[in-house]
């Protein structure tokens, strides 16, 4: 009988260490998915943030062609923007999630215009028994478009009323009455939305 207690004693403590290890890796791992996740959001935080502003741009431009340019229409086609405030808006989101822009650029996702951002975190995975992870940093990118969602007759008169139809909402501007505040809300005539 003490023979097999004897015995027993090591195998308990070889399975708690085995026990422990694993706990210890689950950590690591939790800490790395963790930092990961954060990087994601700041990413996607950050490409929405671009494409908002380009929609801001989209909206200004448009209540400036009303009535006064006969190819106001073209800008619901959602890509007459420069995107001159893009970028800082996307590092602006960037830098309020603990991470810094690394790489911004336009891009177009199935025929509509957006950004792709990436990012790296300023906290790191933090320390765990993987070696070299105390310093590393999380990495992540998103891409983000500008989809118009109205919809006219392409032969409208645009010194006319015109009807459009911004997924089944429907919105009338009269470029001879056109007053900017009767715009409604961007989301109405573009969708800003993650590509990926």
């Amino acid at each position: 009988m003490r023979g097999d207690r004897g015995q027993t004693l090591p195998i308990y403590i070889w399975l708690t260490g085995i026990l422990l290890f694993a706990a210890f890796a689950f950590f690591a791992f939790a800490q790395a998915a963790s930092a990961r996740n954060g990087a994601q959001s700041a990413a996607d935080a950050a490409a929405l943030a671009a494409a908002r502003d380009s929609r801001d741009e989209l909206m200004t431009g448009l209540a400036g062609a009303v009535g006064t340019n006969d190819r106001w229409l073209d800008w619901l086609k959602g890509n007459l923007f420069k995107g001159n405030g893009a970028e800082a808006a996307a590092g602006r989101l960037a830098a309020e999630n603990n991470s810094t822009l690394h790489g911004f650029g336009p891009t177009a996702v199935n025929g509509f215009p957006g950004y792709r951002v990436d990012i790296e975190t300023r906290y790191t995975v933090g320390k765990s028994i993987i070696p070299g992870t105390e310093d590393k940093h999380a990495t992540a990118h998103a891409t983000a478009v500008i989809q118009p969602r109205c919809h006219f007759d392409p032969a409208a008169d645009p010194k006319k009323p015109v009807e459009l139809n911004c997924d089944g909402q429907i919105v009338n501007i009269d470029p001879g009455k056109f007053d900017p505040v009767d715009l409604p809300d961007p989301s109405v005539l573009f969708s800003v939305h993650l590509a990926e």
